[in-house]
């Protein structure tokens, strides 16, 4: 009773007010804004540097650039690859060619005439062995001389029924996937030199510029940290009592050391997973309680200019300022 009947005489003057249960109505934290990390691509050395820090630099602007040389290589031998995929491709669509077809008659011909000279000497040769006037060893190697006569003229045989029956489906279907998979590797290699080209995602402040022209960062390493223009926020951590009656939505105060006035604020989002109170919100009171992280947007043009990092105080049940 005593703590309530201290809370309502100090009300509002105190740092850390309270309500009428004794609970603090207010949450600290820090004041931010969207904050952008831009990592280099591959690890190429940095050829210009087109932005400094301080900066207001507009939604696709260049900042920086990395050396494209190797990209540049690399898109090369993929667009090849893919030009020789699309002529395969190509290639078995239209099928074989009349000239192709023609000199695989005229080799079956050619085959199929060695063959009947072949068979007619061995039976040559038969008769003679018959009649005694050569030996058995010749019409083996005869023998031998007939078969593989038979075996090319079945191999120029197979070869021109090939041609004429076309390409098969699963040809163009293993053709067709070579050839996607040739593009899709080319259009990666554009995508990741196009990014060496680092652009401003949004419309913001340049906070950084971790390296200097030259200088060769690790690949996804960043080379340009924004501050996004749009709502600033607070990030604060709720105390664990005025979790249950906080919702997104409700109106709060957000008091600024150096600002003349509160800024109007509504909360964005509360955490429904606690967590120990950070170190810039402990106390003696509050030590070792549970908080809740919450986002509360502040309201009006005002909010804009403000620098971020700065420590606020969000307080909840009081007259909301009117936004300006």
């Amino acid at each position: 009773m005593r703590s309530a009947a201290l809370c309502w005489a100090l009300g509002g003057v105190v740092l850390a007010g309270c309500n009428g249960n004794g609970v603090p109505d207010v949450a600290l934290g820090t004041l931010e804004r969207d904050r952008l990390e831009l990592p280099a691509e591959a690890h190429e050395p940095i050829v210009e540097l087109l932005a400094v820090e301080g900066e207001h630099v507009a939604q696709g602007e260049v900042l920086v650039k990395l050396d494209s040389a190797n990209a540049l290589a690399q898109v090369a031998s993929l667009k090849a690859q893919a030009s020789g995929a699309q002529h395969r491709l190509d290639e078995l669509i239209r099928g074989p060619r009349a000239e192709e077809i023609l000199e695989a008659r005229a080799q079956l011909a050619s085959a199929e005439a060695q063959l009947e000279s072949e068979n007619r000497e061995y039976e040559r040769l038969r008769e003679l062995l018959q009649r005694q006037l050569t030996s058995p060893s010749s019409v083996d190697r005869q023998h031998a001389v007939r078969d593989s006569a038979e075996a090319s003229r079945k191999a120029a045989h197979a070869q021109l029924t090939l041609l004429l029956n076309g390409t098969r489906i699963e040809q163009l279907d293993q053709a067709r996937d070579t050839l996607a998979q040739a593009q899709a590797q080319l259009q990666q290699a554009e995508i990741s030199m196009q990014r060496l080209t680092v652009r401003a995602p949004r419309a913001g402040i340049v906070e950084a510029l971790p390296y200097k022209l030259g200088d060769r960062p690790p690949a996804g390493n960043p080379v340009v940290v924004l501050l996004a223009d749009g709502t600033t926020y607070a990030r604060v951590y709720v105390p664990e009592a005025l979790r249950v009656s906080l919702q997104a939505g409700a109106a709060a105060t957000v008091h600024l050391d150096g600002a003349a006035e509160p800024f109007a604020g509504r909360v964005r989002y509360v955490s429904n997973e606690a967590s120990f109170t950070p170190y810039y919100a402990l106390t003696q009171k509050d030590r070792g309680r549970l908080s809740f992280l919450a986002y509360v947007d502040l309201l009006g043009a005002r909010a804009a200019t403000l620098p971020v990092g700065m420590p606020v105080e969000v307080r909840f049940g009081e007259a909301s300022p009117a936004a300006r």
